[in-house]
């Protein structure tokens, strides 16, 4: 079997880090190695063209970006490379965020970004698992687990609620 893809967390700026850090604990919770840097879009484009461009033959099967505002990042990467980009838009003070979802969804033909919600960083290391376990069985099977738990998790609530209205 060939060695374990790593998944890129690259986010725009150092302040996008305490959202982001949910995507690196969740990835390093199902084993996936990871690596987190800061790369902009406006401010080192050359160094976001290189990354991108060689992070498939860096071991990388997955490219999480985390932007705000104009939030270019994800689809820069994802011109780059034919790696899966999947896109966080953060949240901004002028437009809470709307301004980087639609930047981030909005990309031209031929270069695709999956989008996850505003803030979304736990659901875009899901997704970036999900990727990496159609070709890893042991990854795939720690997400069944993982939907396993939290299905008991909500069968637990309904039943502790149904027996809460049941005193009413």
């Amino acid at each position: 079997m060939s060695e374990q893809k790593k998944v890129a967390v690259i986010m725009g700026s150092d302040s996008d880090f305490p959202v982001v850090s949910a995507a690196v604990k969740k990835l390093k919770s199902f084993g996936i190695p990871t690596e987190t840097h800061v790369i902009s879009a406006h401010r080192t484009p050359q160094a976001a063209a290189e990354f991108a461009s060689s992070a498939e033959e860096n071991g990388f099967g997955v490219i999480i970006a985390a932007a705000g505002m104009a939030a270019h990042l994800a689809g820069v990467l994802a011109a780059y490379t034919t790696l899966p980009v999947i896109g966080i838009p953060m949240k901004s003070a002028a437009l809470e965020g709307l301004d980087a979802l639609l930047a981030t969804v909005q990309m031209p033909s031929g270069i695709p970004v999956a989008t996850v919600a505003v803030g979304g960083a736990e659901n875009a290391a899901v997704l970036a698992a999900e990727i990496l376990a159609l070709s890893d069985p042991t990854l795939a099977a720690k997400l069944k687990e993982m939907k396993n738990q939290m299905k008991e998790k909500v069968a637990a609530k309904d039943k502790a609620i149904q027996e809460e209205a049941a005193k009413l």
